[in-house]
């Protein structure tokens, strides 16, 4: 076999073999390709049940509540559409208060209810860290 050749046919292999996973990534992904569910989509389609899941939203005000155990807690998480009581045992992120986006990764209750296991406080597009939101507010006041 000349050269020319097996260096089209280890390319053609090598082709197919990127292929080949391209495939079993996307099959594996199925409909987990969506990043988390939203309370509206849960509303339409209803919860998927016995399977991790994440859902997303914004954690409604006034819906953060405690437990006396210190570690539990019940709070809300809308999209302005839908509603979906979370009930989660750990430690917040920092990030995690009301009016703010949230995803929670768990699993969804016949209730409806979802039970969390991790929390992902999420902030705004506006957000800068401290260090260069002072240095603009310095920066505003010099010009004045």
């Amino acid at each position: 076999m000349k050269a020319k050749h097996q260096r089209l046919t280890l390319a053609l292999i090598a082709l197919v073999a990127v292929a080949g996973a391209a495939v079993l990534a996307l099959s594996a992904l199925k409909d987990q390709a969506s990043f988390f569910y939203a309370p509206g989509d849960v509303k339409k389609a209803g919860p998927p049940l016995g399977r991790a899941v994440r859902l997303g939203g914004m954690v409604q005000g006034g819906s953060i509540k405690r437990a006396p155990d210190g570690i539990t807690i019940h709070f809300v998480v809308t999209d302005g559409v839908a509603q979906v009581p979370v009930v989660f045992t750990g430690i917040t992120p920092d990030l995690f208060r009301e009016k703010s986006g949230v995803v929670a990764e768990g699993s969804f209750n016949p209730d409806g209810s979802f039970t969390a296991t991790n929390l992902l406080a999420k902030h705004d597009e506006k957000y800068m860290p401290p260090q260069v939101a002072g240095a603009m507010h310095e920066t505003k006041s010099l010009k004045q």
